[in-house]
């Protein structure tokens, strides 16, 4: 799923591929010569930092990886890397917060580029009943903490269809970024689910269905948000996963857990 590229050909040849583009469809795409190209892809000709910009973006490569290419070019990066909790994030914390605050009673939580959390809102607590300790020390990974057989695993109703979907959700993510902890962390986690199915079709969505308290069932249902237009790399790579009530009963039940 990644390659160790090194120099500034490498990546973009690496990518190009990734997105399935021949060179004359890139050049095409970015206004300018498959000779050129190719040359860069070589080693020929050194692009300018304009044109590695303008070949990143029609590659769809993500900041991080854009910053690395630059590097293999000889440029300084273009993208900040701040940390979360850092004054120049304050502005995204605060909104990230508002979010989470604002989604009570129903869960939400703030992941990162690994699915590492990041941020949760009050509600997320009474849905981690019988995790074990260590799944829950941080930093935690809501995606192991799902698919552990000693994190929420067990009390997943349908666990085979959920397995799937989060499982496909990681390998597509692996893919497209070229990122080995992912792809390690897919491995790992297919290991867990050996019994792993695809997603029925013939439905409008798939909720994820936990076991709660009494022998009941909470459905949920959830939306993914990014910040539109980041031009840091931790901002590009943070997202915000909403859970809804699937039915009456488990709105009913977090309402009432208030």
């Amino acid at each position: 799923m990644a390659t160790q590229a090194s120099s500034i050909g490498d990546h973009l040849r690496d990518w190009r591929k990734r997105k399935r583009m021949s060179q004359l469809d890139l050049a095409l795409d970015a206004e300018i010569s498959a000779r050129h190209l190719s040359f860069v892809e070589t080693g020929r000709s050194r692009p300018s930092r304009e044109m590695v910009l303008t070949l990143a973006d029609r590659l769809g490569v993500p900041l991080r990886e854009q910053n690395a290419m630059l590097l293999a070019a000889g440029y300084a990066p273009a993208f900040s890397a701040h940390g979360f909790a850092s004054d120049a994030l304050a502005a995204a914390r605060q909104a990230v917060d508002h979010i989470l605050k604002a989604h009570e009673p129903f869960p939400a939580i703030a992941v990162d580029r690994h699915w590492t959390l990041v941020a949760a809102n009050g509600a997320i607590g009474p849905l981690l009943g019988g995790a074990a300790a260590h799944l829950l020390e941080p930093p935690v990974n809501v995606l192991r903490l799902a698919m552990h057989p000693e994190g929420l695993a067990p009390r997943i109703v349908n666990r085979a269809a959920w397995s799937g979907h989060l499982l496909t959700r990681l390998q597509r993510d692996a893919f497209a970024t070229g990122d080995p902890v992912l792809a390690d962390l897919w491995r790992e986690l297919a290991d867990y689910a050996p019994d792993a199915e695809g997603h029925d079709a013939a439905g409008i969505f798939l909720p994820l269905m936990l076991r709660g308290e009494g022998g009941s069932t909470l459905s949920f249902i959830s939306t993914i948000t990014n910040f539109g237009t980041p031009a840091d790399v931790t901002l590009a790579e943070l997202s915000l996963e909403t859970f809804f009530p699937a039915d009456d009963e488990t709105r009913a039940a977090l309402v009432g857990h208030r």
